[in-house]
């Protein structure tokens, strides 16, 4: 079995977190979502768990970080620049917002988001090559 990622992320409101998600293309797996949380599956590998406050806590003795400060980027891949658009399009359209310029070094290309509840994501496309090889000599 391939190793499967879970993002924990604690969200003020559930169902606009789900309705953000699944703007983006993502889909809910109704069997791990109730009124408390919410499984995103981002691919057959990578799931998104988002919860409320309170169920947060329940995984945790630390006080839930303001997500006016950053602790973590999540970065996802993305399989063309085309691809990296279209996702960070829709989540600005669905309330997020682009937190900084485009980043394009010609063999990798990335954009980043915040979601509603400010957590950041990024997503980049890189050249199949240079994910083999390293970037390309300056």
């Amino acid at each position: 079995m391939d190793t499967m990622v879970f993002i924990n992320l604690p969200v003020t409101d559930l169902d606009r977190s789900k309705s953000f998600y699944e703007a983006l293309g993502y889909s809910v797996n109704e069997a791990f979502t109730d009124d408390t949380a919410a499984c995103i599956v981002i691919s057959p590998t990578i799931y998104l768990m988002v919860l409320t406050h309170a169920k947060f806590a329940e995984f945790t003795d630390k006080t839930i970080a303001d997500t006016g400060a950053i602790e973590v980027i999540n970065s996802l891949s993305a399989p063309s620049k085309d691809d990296v658009h279209r996702i960070v399009d829709a989540a600005v359209a669905a309330g997020g917002a682009e937190d900084r310029p485009e980043t394009d070094l010609g063999f990798m290309f990335q954009r980043s988001f915040t979601d509603p509840d400010g957590h950041r994501w990024e997503y980049v496309w890189m050249d199949p090559q240079a994910a083999q090889d390293g970037p390309p000599a300056a």
